[in-house]
């Protein structure tokens, strides 16, 4: 598996709002860490049931994060990059990761050393068509009527194929590898 990070904190960059809705409140965020009974209400976790699982234990309470978005999606748009793979289709998306502890959202170093970890952690899995990528983003928090800047993890995972099912495949042996690696670090 392919694996990388990068730091994405300019003035262009995504952030995330925490809590964040959309505009419409057709789209909002549910607490899954405390509320683990809302994962029903999350349409991707239901059309895919891989990253429902997934989502349940990165927000279990023995983990050290919990999510904060996520979306999954195919395509047939390959990029150069991507051309290592040999195939003409991807599925995958992406899960905003958020540390439980709220001093640890704060932190800039704990930010970069977990993404670091991981992606050594996914390189050093079997070879498999897939590509992983965590980006540290800025995060405004609201806690209370004050808005504090912070940091959140965007975890891109993609796997590969020559039809949608082989990739969803490859992604779902990928996505079970990043699972593991999350509970290997959120050992105390």
């Amino acid at each position: 598996m392919e694996a990388d990070f990068a730091i994405e904190l300019g003035a262009d960059d995504e952030t995330l709002e925490m809590p964040w809705a959309a505009p419409d409140s057709s789209l909002r965020y549910f607490d899954l860490k405390r509320s683990p009974e809302f994962l029903h209400e999350i349409q991707e976790a239901q059309k895919v049931p891989e990253l429902g699982k997934f989502l349940a234990e990165v927000n279990s309470a023995s983990s050290i994060f919990e999510t904060a978005k996520c979306d999954v999606w195919s395509s047939s748009e390959i990029n150069p990059e991507e051309d290592i793979f040999g195939a003409p289709i991807k599925f995958g998306g992406y899960i905003d990761l958020l540390f439980s502890k709220e001093r640890s959202r704060f932190s800039f170093e704990q930010h970069e050393a977990t993404v670091k970890w991981l992606t050594k952690a996914l390189q050093q899995s079997p070879e498999l068509p897939a590509s992983a990528e965590f980006l540290v983003r800025r995060c405004y928090y609201h806690i209370q009527k004050e808005i504090k800047e912070g940091f959140y993890i965007t975890f891109y995972l993609f796997g590969y194929g020559h039809h949608e099912t082989e990739a969803r495949q490859q992604w779902g042996e990928a996505l079970k590898l990043a699972e593991q690696a999350i509970q290997q670090l959120s050992e105390p």
